[in-house]
């Protein structure tokens, strides 16, 4: 499964927030769109997924335009995780997560046994097994997080595309949807990432596209992103380091 676009501008309204912007993402692989807020993140990832329109270029997901798919297609392709997803119903965790079957023509009510164990599995993954059984509304902002998180995992789609995936989460929180994600991708999920988060980017992602006034400044490995386009998309003078294996963005 791989996530292809090519020369992509999208209008909202009077106003090109994409401009002839180019991205694919595949199988095995973290991709990071990365900028400031406003820089067109959310807008490409929305557009790929046959979410925002299109003005100019061509997207495919899995080889098939999306704009053209049935929402469940679309949803057995890509699983889309938004910017603060909200559950403030009284839904148990589990729950929630079964919902990530649907696409699959499963509800929460009616598991079948390979859907529990998809459920199962991303409860474990997000290591939530214990509170599988809380209401959502009694949950930390933290623990909503990632049982959005494991929701998305339960519905075994071949693409993740989350956006904002770390934002309002501690460092330990973080640190730990991070190493989720990348073991999705070693486990040959394509993971498509929106950020602000240099260092988020710097740990997780195979690739880098460093976006400004929605155009593409850069895009390549996070230890080879130029000096240059790294301030123009962060907003500070910024380079990256490792150390011990560990990459880390460094701010002037």
């Amino acid at each position: 499964m791989s996530l292809s676009l090519e020369n992509v501008s999208v209008d909202l309204g009077a106003r090109r927030v994409i401009d002839a912007v180019s991205l694919r993402v595949q199988a095995g692989e973290v991709v990071a769109l990365l900028g400031r807020n406003g820089a067109g993140k959310t807008s490409l990832m929305r557009a790929g997924l046959g979410l925002a329109p299109v003005t100019e270029g061509r997207v495919e997901l899995g080889g098939a335009d999306p704009r053209r798919l049935s929402s469940r297609e679309r949803a057995l392709r890509a699983a889309y995780l938004p910017q603060r997803p909200q559950a403030i119903w009284p839904i148990s965790v589990e729950r929630l997560v079964a919902l990530g079957r649907y696409a699959h023509g499963a509800a929460p009510e009616r598991l079948g046994p390979r859907d529990q164990e998809a459920v199962d599995q991303a409860l474990d993954v997000c290591a939530l097994i214990a509170m599988r059984a809380r209401r959502m509304d009694e949950l930390s902002g933290g623990k909503q997080a990632r049982a959005h998180l494991a929701r998305a995992l339960a519905q075994t789609a071949p693409l993740m595309a989350l956006d904002e995936p770390t934002a309002g989460l501690d460092p330990a929180q973080a640190l730990g949807v991070s190493e989720v994600l990348a073991d999705q991708a070693r486990a040959g999920r394509a993971v498509l990432i929106c950020t602000h988060d240099l260092g988020l980017a710097a740990r997780v992602a195979d690739r880098v596209d460093l976006l400004c006034a929605g155009r593409v400044l850069s895009d390549g490995a996070p230890d080879a992103l130029p000096a240059q386009a790294l301030a123009a998309a962060s907003g500070r003078n910024a380079r990256m380091h490792e150390i011990e294996g560990v990459r880390l963005a460094l701010f002037d």
